[in-house]
């Protein structure tokens, strides 16, 4: 019979036992609670040999941060920025026509209702340079002058052709001063209120070799014993036309033809005619109106194709 010297050892071996599979399984119990988690799987599991168990469609991962992808070359290239629109108080770098305008006298409401950007009894300021006008044709097609005190207008002023045929009185520093007639256009960079002269009419203010010189001008309405003549342009028919009026003593607003229904207003080009695409009115009776209103009708020209026509009109002098 064993003492019970020899029997606690045994016992305490047994405790031992009981204690290691105590907490392996509590070991297998919290990996099961760690594994079932309400979240659902992990998407790595590390495992006892340390490599990592995915689930399915999962990319697998290392200790290693993954890169960021490169952009693909099929991608648009970013654009660029532009620069930002100078705000309402930035003050532009070439001052606004009305700012080279002095304080001059603006003409009474209904002076000249049609009036473009060139009104009567209003003062321009700017500069004249000089061209060589040559026979005095020019961009308003209203072809050789006799008198070569002609002038290009600016491209602002100019205003599709609106300031063809205007009358300007031009005065330098110096006191001298000239009349012209606009039969051109100065383009850009023509500053508003620039107006590019004849070499015959610079003359008349300044010596050529000033080239460029400070003005003012304003609106002119001549005295002229001239009436206004009437000219088809070449190619016209009675299905397609363009009209121009020339020797006109004021600005011209609108060109009219009739039709069945009354008056059709002709569409103005920037080569200074007025255009029937379709026809419309071509050979028969028109309407001339100018900037103060005054209208004058004429009748009976026939469509003669580069022909000047004269006619027993003009506008009233203002």
């Amino acid at each position: 019979m064993a003492s019970a010297s020899h029997r606690r050892p045994l016992r305490k071996r047994r405790s031992a036992l009981v204690w290691t599979v105590a907490v392996a399984a509590m070991g297998l119990l919290v990996s099961l609670v760690i594994a079932l988690r309400p979240d659902g799987a992990p998407d790595t599991v590390r495992t006892a040999a340390g490599t990592a168990a995915t689930r399915p469609g999962a990319s697998p991962t290392t200790d290693k941060p993954t890169p960021a992808p490169k952009p693909s070359t099929a991608s648009p290239a970013p654009r660029r920025t532009p620069a930002a629109a100078p705000s309402a108080t930035t003050p532009s770098a070439r001052p606004s026509p009305a700012a080279t305008r002095p304080s001059a006298p603006r003409p009474a409401s209904g002076t000249a209702p049609l009036a473009g950007r060139i009104k009567p009894k209003t003062a321009y300021t700017g500069v004249a340079t000089h061209y060589d006008a040559k026979d005095g044709d020019g961009a308003c097609l209203y072809g050789p002058s006799p008198d070569l005190m002609v002038a290009a207008m600016n491209h602002a002023d100019y205003e599709t052709s609106q300031a063809c045929g205007a009358y300007i009185l031009v005065r330098a520093a110096s006191g001298a001063s000239v009349t012209v007639r606009v039969t051109n256009e100065c383009p850009l960079p023509c500053a508003p209120g620039q107006l590019d002269l004849s070499k015959e009419a610079f003359a008349k203010l300044a010596g050529l070799s000033a080239g460029r010189i400070p003005i003012t001008w304003s609106l002119l309405s001549p005295g002229t014993s001239d009436t206004v003549a009437i000219r088809y342009k070449t190619g016209s028919s009675r299905h397609w036309c363009a009209i121009q009026a020339l020797g006109h003593r004021n600005p011209l607003a609108r060109l009219e033809v009739r039709t069945g229904g009354g008056w059709s207003r002709l569409t103005r080009t920037e080569y200074n005619y007025f255009l029937s695409p379709d026809g419309t009115g071509c050979g028969g009776s028109l309407r001339l109106t100018d900037i103060y209103g005054e209208q004058l009708t004429v009748d009976g020209l026939a469509i003669r194709p580069d022909s000047v026509q004269p006619t027993r009109v003009q506008f009233t002098r203002r």
